[in-house]
Order: structure tokens, then sequence, then C-alpha cells
């Protein structure tokens, strides 16, 4: 099986702000074939850079790693930091009032999959997102085509 992918890294200090990731990303995304019929997709994805990046820049207090990945059925947008810490699903029930604390829960509601893995001193997430729909690639096994 020949894949083939093509991708997109770039850091973003807490000087840059969330915003300018969204931008970059928006760039990214109008040069893939789906965007166009792909609207949603599209703004789920800027949400979810949104989300992240500023959870990277909150937690971590730092640089946020992002990488966008498009293997021809899904694209991947990963976001390093840091931070060693994994993040864990909060009660959001606990306080109507809070104005944090939602970030993940956005990003799985959003999300076809997600992975959340410990890397190089901090932590790796992963936010898959298949425009097409079908099958998850990534709950197929490893001969999946």
């Amino acid at each position: 099986m020949a894949l083939k992918a093509v991708g997109w890294a770039r850091s973003f200090p807490i000087s840059q702000g969330v915003r300018a990731a969204r931008q970059w990303t928006a760039a990214h995304l109008a040069s893939l074939p789906w965007n166009a019929t792909a609207a949603d997709t599209a703004h789920s994805v800027l949400l979810c850079v949104s989300e992240l990046v500023t959870n990277a820049h909150l937690h971590a207090v730092g640089t946020a790693h992002l990488v966008l990945t498009w293997d021809g059925r899904c694209l991947h947008v990963s976001v390093a930091d840091a931070d060693p810490r994994l993040p864990r699903a909060r009660n959001t029930g606990a306080d109507a009032n809070a104005t944090s604390g939602r970030g993940l829960g956005i990003v799985t509601a959003l999300a076809d999959s997600l992975d959340v893995h410990a890397c190089h001193g901090g932590k790796a997430i992963t936010a898959c997102f298949r425009p097409g729909g079908g099958p998850d690639p990534h709950r197929a096994g490893p001969c999946a085509g």
C-alpha cells in the first residue's frame, strides 16, 4: 500500500497567540481538496486548533507545536507542549459558572478520534478529522486499506 501524505508544522509561542495558529491552519486547510465540500469539518478543525493551542499556552506556559498532516482520509491535528501532565476529563457539571475546563471536551465532541500521549518530556494531543466520513481507519487495525 502506498501512502502519500502532506503535512505542515509550526511552533506558536504565547506571544503570537491563538489567532495566529488559527490563521495559519486556515491557510493550509484552503489547500486541501475537501475544504469547499466539508465546511463543517473545516470549522471544527479551526475550533479545535484554538482549544488545543490555548491549552498548551495555559498549562505548559510556553510554546505550542502544531502539526497538520493530511493522509488522504484523515486530517491529523497534533499539538505538543512541554507539560508532562496528561489532561484529564473534568466534571463540567460541578461548576456551571466555570470559565475554563471544557476545551478537551469540545475537541472530543468535534473530532472523529482523539489520542493523548506523553512524548519528549511533554505531551501531544492529536485530533483526527475525516471529512468524507466512512469508517475510522484508526480503529480498523494495522492491515486496513
